[in-house]
């Protein structure tokens, strides 16, 4: 019997071999330089937010070693004779910014779900510039275009809702037009397409296969809707209502043009009121008294403190349910 030749024998491929080539110390150098540029970016924004702690702190300090938590708390704002208490100021903030937010998340979750899932692609692209466009409207005009349209428009439905719903005091009070209602209404308009944008682009990246499958099972677009898309992406979801409140909050101009400028606490949506960035804005060049000057700044601290709380609520409300939903 003949042997084979060597040549002819086929033998199994050989595995592919790979070789890591160290890196230089030219490349370590370079990766340790690009983590401190980072890390120093990084500590500039905190140092930044502290340093903006420490000034409000500092030049409010005669308020509140004046006051003292009735800073917070104190019903009274009179500048003639020097008691600033700023729970008013307080209270519309967070009241009209909570209007937004009842107004707003169903209009503009409901429209994520509509331009992401049930829309036409080309329809959803144009109507979504539409509405990232309107985010990059000034607030003054906004605020413009509540005075000389939302007001009278809310001026004329008043007196209707206090006739038959008056005996709510939250629709009780006098048909000014201006007030909370106009100014939760005008906010809903400035933090809509922060809710809608962002939604919808976190709902685009729920995963087809999920959806396929879900279909697969027979269920409805709606169940599909529910069941699939909205748990995948509520984290996101969540990020962009709390960003839009934070957006909310701060709000100066087109607040100060519709909410009426009246210190006070009233159960009634219809009644003007103030908010914390309206009067900051409004009195702060026209301060006669260091001490009125340190309780408005004061103020600013007061806002930034409850910006910082909602950021933080919100950012452990996402982990623990991102946590609770295996996605990390």
């Amino acid at each position: 019997m003949k042997k084979q030749s060597s040549e002819s024998i086929n033998f199994p491929p050989k595995k592919a071999e790979y070789k890591f080539s160290h890196s230089s110390p030219t490349s370590r150098g370079g990766d340790r330089f690009f983590r401190n540029v980072v890390l120093g970016f990084g500590l500039v924004v905190i140092l930044l937010a502290l340093g903006f702690a420490w000034e409000l702190i500092w030049q409010s300090r005669l308020a509140w070693k004046e006051f003292g938590l009735g800073l917070i708390f104190g019903m009274n704002w009179d500048p003639v004779l020097d008691i600033y208490g700023a729970l008013p100021f307080i209270y519309g903030t967070l009241v009209s910014s909570a209007l937004a937010l009842l107004i707003a998340i169903p209009l503009g979750l409901g429209s994520a779900i509509f331009l992401a899932e049930m829309a036409p692609r080309h329809i959803s692209n144009w109507l979504s510039f539409l509405i990232e466009l309107l985010a990059a409207v000034p607030s003054v005009v906004l605020g413009l275009m509540g005075i000389f349209l939302l007001v009278p428009f809310m001026a004329s439905i008043q007196p209707f809702l206090i006739r038959y719903l008056g005996w709510i005091p939250l629709f009780s009070g006098s048909p000014y037009g201006v007030g909370l209602l106009t100014a939760g209404m005008i906010l809903s308009i400035m933090i809509l397409p922060y809710i809608t944008s962002i939604s919808r682009d976190i709902i685009l990246t729920v995963p087809r296969s999920q959806k396929e499958g879900a279909f697969a099972l027979g269920a409805t677009h709606w169940e599909v809707i529910t069941n699939v898309i909205l748990p995948y992406a509520r984290s996101g979801i969540l990020g962009a209502i709390f960003l839009a409140l934070g957006r909310a909050l701060g709000e100066t101009m087109a607040v100060t043009m519709v909410i009426g400028n009246t210190p006070q606490i009233t159960p009634s949506l219809f009644d003007p009121a103030y908010s914390m960035a309206a009067v900051i804005a409004n009195q702060f060049t026209e301060a006669t008294t260091q001490l009125e000057l340190h309780s408005l700044i004061g103020i600013g601290l007061i806002l930034f403190g409850i910006t910082f709380i909602v950021n933080a609520a919100a950012r452990l409300l996402i982990y623990k349910l991102t946590i609770k939903g295996g996605r990390i």
